[in-house]
């Protein structure tokens, strides 16, 4: 099972060719998961890693007083959970499925053989060295932006990673807000102004009407 998609690899797999992909996924049990569906938890063991063949993820850090940031999203291609694997340390966020989710979970001793037999590290280290340039809460990276700027990253990032290519962005105004750390009212009249200028599609669901106009908000 490799996964079909519309679009070019990504992601872990884009550093291994095809065959040690699927070599990865092979060794792993299938799971499926549903929309809001938690995949991995902060704070637990790191006993398997997850290879996600469809779907996309948001990954959530818990804050010491409780709030709750988004660190990054993920999609086809990429690995989960595999930072707490190979340093035998507690899982440092968590990781919710924002679609329907396919994914191989490859314990942690099948893992580390696979990177023996496929030579492999240095990619996983590669791979890690991007993951972590990416560690940073979104409200954080985009602190100079303007709101419309970062709400336009933001759902064009959601948008990039779908398996499709679907312009429908499943996210509420509130998940906006709560991951941008921005009021839900500024998040409202934002959405609005790219609704009227063509960006997005009129009505309550969030879908991208013109990608290019939507770069551009995203100063792309």
């Amino acid at each position: 099972m490799s996964g079909a998609t519309t679009r070019p690899p990504r992601g872990f797999r884009a550093l291994v060719d095809e065959g040690t992909w699927r070599a990865l996924l092979e060794r792993g049990v299938p799971r499926e998961y549903r929309p809001g569906e938690l995949l991995l938890r902060q704070g637990d063991p790191g006993t398997v890693v997850l290879a996600l063949v469809s779907g996309r993820v948001k990954v959530l850090r818990t804050e010491p007083d409780g709030g709750r940031l988004l660190v990054a999203l993920r999609g086809p291609g990429d690995l989960l959970g595999e930072i707490a694997v190979q340093s035998s340390v507690p899982r440092t966020a968590t990781v919710r499925a924002i679609d329907r989710c396919a994914a191989r979970a490859v314990g942690a001793a099948a893992f580390d053989a696979f990177l023996e037999e496929r030579r492999v590290r240095r990619q996983l280290t590669d791979y890690g060295f991007a993951k972590l340039s990416q560690a940073v809460p979104y409200q954080v990276r985009l602190v100079h932006f303007t709101p419309e700027r970062k709400i336009a990253r933001l759902l064009l990032e959601v948008s990039t990673l779908a398996d499709d290519g679907s312009p429908h962005v499943p996210f509420s105004q509130q998940d906006i807000a709560d991951g941008l750390g921005l009021a839900r009212s500024t998040v409202a009249l934002n959405l609005q102004r790219l609704r009227e200028d063509g960006t997005l599609r009129p009505g309550p669901r969030l879908v991208i009407a013109d990608p290019g106009k939507l770069r551009a908000h995203a100063g792309l």
